[in-house]
């Protein structure tokens, strides 16, 4: 399966190789952006953007609505693996 993990943009650290560091939950990685800027985005208005990442990518760009859902039903599922995975080692 093929997650997307929201998270939003903090700092754009190269426009030309369109490298950007995405905080996702407190943690901060380089991402490559060039998915998501085009000529009426360019990379230095990506700041503060909420996006979708997956493999390192900026896959697209989502409001802050959606990134919250999506994060609360990570959130969810994490806690539903835990409870499978307690129940599975008491069985």
């Amino acid at each position: 399966m093929c997650l997307g993990i929201p998270g939003q943009i903090v700092e754009v650290t190269d426009s030309d190789k369109k490298l950007a560091i995405v905080d996702v939950g407190g943690v901060r990685r380089t991402v490559n952006i060039a998915c998501i800027v085009d000529e009426a985005h360019p990379a230095a208005a990506c700041v503060g953007d909420w996006v979708l990442v997956h493999v390192g990518f900026a896959m697209s760009r989502i409001d802050e609505e959606e990134a919250a859902r999506t994060l609360e039903l990570l959130t969810q599922l994490g806690e539903a693996q835990a409870e499978i995975q307690a129940m599975q080692a008491t069985a």
